[in-house]
Formats: C-alpha cells, structure tokens, sequence
C-alpha cells in the first residue's frame, strides 16, 4: 500500500477511533478489511497520531484563529492531526509534502473549504516550528 492509501486509511481509523473510541489497532483492521497488502506505514501513522493525541490537540488549538477546537469537523480534526503527527514525528516526511497531503485529504474528504482551513492552520503551524 502506498502512503497517500495508508493516510486515506489513516483518516478513517482515526475518524473511527474519534467517533467511537475505538483502540487503533482495531480500528486500522476494520479499515483494512482483510486486505493482507503492506500496511505498516499505516500502523505507524495511527499508533503515532495515538500515542501523541494530546501534544498533537495542544499544537492544534494553539494555532487556530477565531475557531474552536471543538468546532472543527471530525474529519477535518483528524487530517490536522495526521499531518501535525508527519510534521512533527516523521523524520522521512518533509512538512510541505505533510501540508500537500493534508490539502488533498481535506478535499477528498471533506471539500474545497476545508482544504482551504487546513492549509491556513498546518502552514501556520509549519511557520511556528522553523
């Protein structure tokens, strides 16, 4: 599996675990569906987002303008923390390519809006962490 399937995956079973607190290993199985293809990208990305939530939510909040954490959509919540979690904990992954993907996510996910917000809040973020 390539990495642009395992975030597409990754958002679904962390859209799962946020929806329904499932663990991440459940909730990457039910996302893989039996499929045997190389998943390991994937489990590291969910376990990652995971074991981080709470620094990830922190970088997150401190980076949003005139809206509030709780108000942003669950799936958009989500595709930040994934690419915060690249940005921050994923050595081979630069931050543009994070942000790229982010904004690719938010439109295949969510819509053109989205992908907007979310490049504003991750570039911000990026410009935070140079």
């Amino acid at each position: 599996m390539n990495r642009r399937t395992a975030r597409e995956k990754g958002i679904q079973a962390l859209y799962q675990m946020d929806l329904s607190g499932a663990e991440s290993a459940e909730a990457v199985e039910n996302v893989l569906d039996g499929d045997e293809s190389d998943s390991s990208y994937l489990h590291k990305i969910v376990a990652g987002v995971e074991t981080h939530r709470d620094e990830i939510d922190a970088i997150i909040k401190n980076n949003l303008e005139k809206w509030s954490f709780d108000r942003l959509a669950k799936v958009d919540r989500n595709i930040l923390r994934l690419a915060v979690y690249e940005m921050n904990y994923s050595d081979d992954v630069p931050a543009k390519v994070a942000v790229n993907e982010a904004i690719e996510l938010a439109k295949y996910f969510s819509d053109e809006r989205a992908g907007k917000f979310i490049n504003g809040v991750l570039s911000k973020i990026n410009q935070s962490m140079d």
